[in-house]
């Protein structure tokens, strides 16, 4: 059953007018009609079953009728990743949703390859991979910063995965494995690794708990779906799975 991402609260017997590309999207490339059924969700009112309502050539409603799945929340886990190039950051945004990422912080490094990100293409795009992986809410896309200010600020109570490709340091399930769960970061660096300066800042942090992801170079998209699926299964939910 087609699933969609909405911003109004969900109640038994609210209507909700949706957007127009939203509407486009049901009527024109879904092909719903009228009263058809779909789930709709918001983040934070769980999972509802509601039906379409059709109204003149462009305009649609859903009709909420009944909650089906409760809210719930998955890992509080930020994945930080340098600005790649943009097919393999949306690549990155995608996965990082159907991994079960929180939200998704760009930054920039001093070998960063790609100046500037949509941050709202990329929303979107998350959007799309929690409507059809059945997450009950979306990660968040923060805006790009600057590695060192997100460094300097990164708290430490908030043990952070550092995918160190430069240096010594132990296997990501023996290193994950001695720590407990709880608000975590991943970091991924750029195509070009980080600068020793980087490397050393980020070395040089608290809650850093540098990582190695095996014996060969990863490209960033390669290295951050690799980090996430290696946490999830070390200390989130594919524990047992």
């Amino acid at each position: 059953m087609i699933r969609l991402f909405v911003s109004d609260d969900l109640a038994a017997g609210q209507v909700t007018l949706l957007a127009e590309d939203q509407a486009h999207y049901l009527r024109h490339v879904m092909r719903l009609a009228d009263g058809d059924e779909l789930l709709a969700f918001n983040g934070r009112d769980g999972e509802w079953r509601a039906r379409l309502q059709l109204s003149g050539k462009r305009g649609a409603a859903l009709a909420v009728e009944e909650i089906t799945r409760p809210q719930v929340s998955g890992p509080d886990l930020d994945l930080v990743v340098a600005l790649v190039k943009r097919s393999r950051l949306e690549t990155i945004i995608e996965k990082a949703a159907e991994l079960g990422a929180r939200r998704v912080r760009l930054v920039l490094t001093e070998r960063t390859n790609a100046e500037r990100a949509r941050v709202d293409r990329l929303a979107a795009i998350a959007t799309e991979a929690a409507e059809q992986t059945g997450r009950l809410d979306v990660p968040e896309v923060l805006a790009p910063q600057k590695i060192d200010q997100l460094m300097a600020a990164w708290p430490a109570e908030r043990p952070l995965m550092f995918c160190d490709v430069a240096g010594e340091a132990p296997p990501a399930l023996e290193a994950l494995g001695a720590r407990g769960g709880g608000s975590w970061g991943i970091l991924i660096g750029p195509e070009g690794g980080f600068s020793p300066a980087e490397r050393a800042q980020i070395r040089g942090v608290a809650a850093t708990v540098p990582v190695s992801l095996g014996p060969r170079i990863l490209r960033a998209d390669t290295a951050a779906i690799s980090a996430l699926t290696l946490w999830q299964a070390a200390l989130g939910d594919l524990q047992g799975a």
